[in-house]
Order: C-alpha cells, then sequence, then structure tokens
C-alpha cells in the first residue's frame, strides 16, 4: 500500500510482497518457489553458486563447441533450481558429461571444479 503525506512529496510503503522497483534503470531478480514449494536444499543452494560462478567465468572464455554445450547445461541447470527448487537426476548426468567434455577449459577453472564436485556429490559419487 502506498500513500503520499500532506507537504511531504516522498512515498510510504507499509507493506511489500514479492518483487518490485522505484526509480528509473532498475532491474529487478526476484528468486520465489512456486507456492507451496518446500525450498530448496543446502547442496542444491551449493550447486546454484557454482553454477552461476561458472557461467559468470566461461563468459570470459574462448567459445568452442564444448563450452557452448556446457553453458546451455548450466543455464538450464540454473533455471531448473531457481524455478523447482532441484535438478533432474537426467540433467545432473548431462551436466557431468558436458563438464568431462569442456575439460579442457573447466580443469583450470575453480568454479568447474566446484560444480563438478557439488554434482558429484548429488548423484552419490
Amino acid at each position: 500500500m502506498a500513500s503520499s503525506d500532506e507537504g511531504n512529496r516522498g512515498i510510504h510503503i507499509g507493506e511489500v510482497h514479492g518483487a518490485f522497483a522505484i526509480g528509473d534503470n532498475n532491474t529487478v531478480t526476484h528468486n520465489e518457489h512456486a507456492p507451496g514449494h518446500p525450498g530448496t536444499d543446502p547442496a542444491q543452494e551449493e550447486l546454484l553458486a557454482a553454477v552461476r560462478q561458472l557461467r559468470a567465468d566461461l563468459a570470459r572464455v574462448i567459445e568452442t563447441p564444448q563450452v557452448t554445450l556446457l553453458s546451455a547445461e548450466l543455464a538450464d541447470a540454473q533455471q531448473e533450481i531457481e524455478t523447482g527448487g532441484r535438478t533432474a537426476p537426467g540433467r545432473l548426468d548431462r551436466l557431468r558429461v558436458a563438464l568431462s567434455d569442456a575439460g579442457a577449459v573447466t580443469g583450470m577453472l575453480a568454479s568447474g571444479a566446484a560444480v563438478a564436485q557439488a554434482v558429484a556429490g548429488l548423484l552419490g559419487g
């Protein structure tokens, strides 16, 4: 609810639910799970953080077919976790293969090792 006080041209916001932005040139990032979703477990949160970091690191490397495939798998995994709270086992398998295929690049990135470790932990091995 918004209101304006007499003599004060400011805006008072009493309570807000969801995402919003005030002013020019703002961006809103709102990561909320679907209603009734129990939330993301710590292992999935760890994977999400590692995926985000690796995606940022990959944006600075030379694009190869393997890097392109890995970037797509990372984007899909990130979306799954942000919207559903977890990645599907099939996605984890594809991510593990894509990490392996792009090993020449990911092997020299700490974020690549972090994603590989998180995926292995979630797959139980």
